[in-house]
C-alpha cells in the first residue's frame, strides 16, 4: 500500500531458527506471489504478519496470495483489517469486495466495491466488479421473486399494445 508497513524489518522472529527475518519472508513471498506460487508466497506471507501482525504491505500481499488460493474468507478478513485500519485506502475496499463476492456474500460485497468506485472512479476494473456484483444481486432478486418480473413483462407489454392502438388510431 502506500505507507510503510508498521514494525521493524530487522526484527528476529522466535519462529525463525534459520535466522531469516521477516523482511526476506516478505520479499520471498511476493517473489513467489509474481511468479504464479499463490500457495507458497501464503506460507511466507503468513509467516511474516505472525511476526509483523501490523504491516499493511505484508497484509495485502497475503490476502492477496489467499485469494488466488481461493481462500476467501481468509482474504477477506486480511482485507477487513486494513480497511479498519486506513478506511480510506481503496485497494483494500476493492480486494475485501472481491473476496466478499468470491465467499458469496454479494450484498457486503456490493457496499466495499461501490467505495472503492467512489474513492477511485477511474479505476475501470473496480467499476467492472461492481456492476458484476450488482447483476448478480439482481438476477437473484428475479430468481427468489419470478412474480416481479413477470409482472414487469406483463407491464412492458401492456404499454407496447396501447402504443400500438394509439398509433393505428391516428391513421
Amino acid at each position: 500500500m502506500s505507507e510503510a508497513p508498521g514494525g521493524s524489518w530487522d526484527s528476529r522472529s522466535t519462529e525463525n531458527p534459520v535466522g531469516e527475518d521477516v523482511h526476506t519472508w516478505y520479499t520471498r513471498g511476493l517473489e513467489l506471489l509474481g511468479k504464479g506460487s499463490p500457495a507458497a508466497a501464503a506460507q511466507l506471507l503468513q509467516r511474516a504478519a505472525n511476526a509483523e501482525p501490523d504491516a499493511r504491505s505484508v497484509r495485502e500481499a497475503l490476502a492477496r496470495a489467499q485469494f488466488d488460493t481461493g481462500r476467501y474468507r481468509e482474504a477477506a478478513d486480511n482485507f477487513r483489517l486494513i480497511v479498519e485500519a486506513s478506511p480510506s485506502d481503496d485497494y483494500a475496499h476493492f480486494g475485501l469486495g472481491l473476496a466478499l463476492a468470491r465467499s458469496g456474500n454479494h450484498q457486503a460485497a456490493a457496499q466495499y466495491l461501490a467505495l472503492a468506485v467512489a474513492m477511485r472512479p477511474d479505476r475501470q476494473h473496480y467499476t467492472d466488479a461492481l456492476s458484476q456484483v450488482r447483476a448478480t444481486l439482481k438476477a437473484r432478486e428475479t430468481a427468489r421473486d419470478p412474480a416481479r418480473e413477470t409482472a414487469r413483462d406483463s407491464a412492458r407489454e401492456t404499454a407496447r399494445e396501447t402504443a400500438t392502438e394509439c398509433r393505428d388510431a391516428g391513421e
